[in-house]
Parts: structure tokens; sequence; C-alpha cells
């Protein structure tokens, strides 16, 4: 087994509750094993892109803005393009997460967007597995969504907290989550 794993978490933030969101995944990550280095894909360098290129797993987080990924996450998805000919990321771990003003807020969309982009690079998509309620009463707050393609999340109305707790603990167990599987694909 190789000894570090790699996660390149990437994402694009307008109010900051998606870089909370990479912050909190990135955490998890951590506790999972793995050494995660977030990327805001508005500001890459050719560094930035080695870095994205040469991890084990690569998280995709945007907001969804209108029914999609922000404009800024889709111009990242586009720049990769030269990328896919060679399947430069082919069998890398991909997971994705997004947030939304609104419980739906059409979330699915975005998840569906950014599982379908890891799809045509040759990706292995890993999705959400926490059980919260009403389903598991004893995880009030957990995956309140019940979105099981990938990490979905709601802004806060306190703008200084931007993610409610449970928004929060679900973000760290999914970046456990990914951490693992990515692990578990190394062996």
């Amino acid at each position: 087994m190789k000894s570090v794993t790699n996660i390149a978490i990437t994402y694009c933030s307008g109010s900051g509750h998606t870089r909370k969101l990479a912050q909190l995944i990135s955490d998890g990550a951590s506790q999972g094993g793995a050494t995660p280095i977030l990327y805001d894909v508005e500001n890459l360098s050719k560094t930035d892109w080695d870095g994205i290129n040469a991890a084990d797993a690569i998280i995709f987080g945007a907001p969804t803005y209108m029914g999609s990924v922000a404009a800024a996450f889709k111009s990242f998805m586009d720049q990769s393009s030269d990328l896919w000919i060679d399947q430069k990321w082919g069998d890398k771990i991909a997971a994705g997460f997004t947030v939304a003003t609104f419980p739906s807020g059409d979330k699915l969309v975005s998840l569906q967007q950014l599982s379908v982009f890891a799809a045509q690079h040759g990706m292995v998509w890993v999705g959400q597995n926490l059980i919260g309620a009403p389903a598991n009463k004893d995880a009030a707050g957990i995956n309140q969504a019940g979105s099981w393609l990938g990490y979905t999340a709601t802004s806060s109305r306190d703008k200084s907290l931007l993610i409610d707790a449970g928004d929060a603990t679900t973000a760290i167990e999914f970046g456990k989550r990914i951490a693992i599987a990515t692990r578990r694909w190394q062996d």
C-alpha cells in the first residue's frame, strides 16, 4: 500500500459556504488518514494543477446557483478538457459536494453534473453513506437532505456559522469516507 494518500479538494465559493465545507471535508479526510490539499479553482497556478493531477483522489465542490454548479467551477471543468483526452485523472477516486440556500435548491442537478464530469475523466465516483433522521433517529442533523450521490448542505441563516452543526458533522464524515475509500482503492 502507498504510504501517503493525497486528496485534492477543488472548490469555488461565492459567499464562503463552499470554502467552509471544503475545510470541514479536509478535516475529515485528515482524520481518515489522508493528506488533503484545498484548491480554490478561481486561483490555480501551474503548480496547483500539478498537485491536482498528482492526487490520488479529487473532491469537487461548488455552490449550486440557478440549478447548476457556479460558473467559476464550470470554468475549471472546461479547463480540464486538455487532461481528458489522455485520461490523466482516470481511475482516481472522485466525489462531490454542493451547498445552496434552500434544502432542495436543485442541488441534485449539481451533483449529477459533477459525477458525469468525473465519469468523463474515467474516475471512480464515491457517494454519501450516512443515514440520518428520520430513518436513524439517533442521527438528527446528519445527511438532512438524504442525498446519496454526494454531499449536499444548506447554507446557514446564521452567517457567522455559514454551515449548521449537522451539516458540518456530515461534511467531516464525508471527508473521512473519501479518505478511507481512496486508501482501499490504492491497495
